[in-house]
């Protein structure tokens, strides 16, 4: 379907079934997190398309809310995903400080953002990205003893994690699971006022020991909660 044929069929969801466009545009956000950059028209296109086809397949039936899911990259080929979201949320939009996304502009663009901001509440449960070992607790600013971080070591997979913002609810030496609690969240309302949303900065390194980035291995997905039917009409969950 060409772009302009997208444009069409969704100014009539508009029309008649406006509600339906909020499921477009989630699964269409949700989509990002997996593909190309969508600056690309041809992508940008392809992906409302498919979003466009999944929620006007069945307008007629039982609107049913997305569940907002996770899967992580399987690098190892045992079956399962070896990364997860550290807070189960989201990453972090655009605020009062800047964007949450990896390679985002910092300190007037001398820098990019070596992590992606997945969004939390303040004490809110902050689980291992990988499993591994606590290879080191740390400081996230020099002179700052309130926000730290944990680094996560995999020597198997031969990456590490480090999660920042988080009150450790390890040691180090210790053996995580993938998953498993390793702290709570910080608040960061203190260090920045006026406008930051509190998260969890995390940060992947392979085995170059360069920073890569998180959203390609922790992927973000909408789907109809368990036990309704995979054709049901979806709406976006707020």
């Amino acid at each position: 379907m060409a772009l302009s044929g997208v444009r069409a069929r969704l100014r009539e969801l508009a029309e008649n079934r406006p509600v339906l466009v909020l499921a477009v545009a989630g699964m269409v956000a949700a989509g990002t997190a997996a593909a190309s950059p969508l600056s690309q028209p041809q992508v940008r296109a392809t992906m409302v398309e498919k979003a466009v086809a999944a929620v006007a397949q069945r307008a007629g039936d039982e609107p049913v809310r997305l569940e907002l899911v996770w899967q992580g990259k399987d690098v190892d080929g045992d079956g399962r995903g070896d990364f997860c979201n550290p807070t189960g949320q989201e990453a972090r939009g655009h605020d009062a400080y800047g964007e949450g996304e990896f390679g985002a502009r910092r300190d007037g663009g001398s820098r990019r953002h070596e992590g992606v901001d997945f969004t939390a509440r303040a004490g809110q449960v902050v689980a291992a990205p990988i499993s591994g070992y606590v290879s080191k607790i740390g400081y996230a600013y020099a002179g700052d003893q309130t926000l730290r971080f944990v680094e996560i070591t995999n020597p198997a997979l031969r990456y590490a994690a480090r999660v920042f913002y988080v009150n450790p609810k390890v040691r180090i030496g210790d053996a995580v699971a993938i998953g498993r609690p390793i702290g709570t969240a910080h608040s960061l309302q203190r260090k920045y006022p006026g406008g930051m949303t509190d998260h969890v900065h995390l940060e992947i390194i392979d085995q170059a020991g360069e920073r890569i980035d998180a959203a390609r291995v922790i992927v973000a997905g909408y789907r109809p909660p368990e036990g309704r039917a995979p054709h049901a009409t979806l709406v976006a969950a707020d």
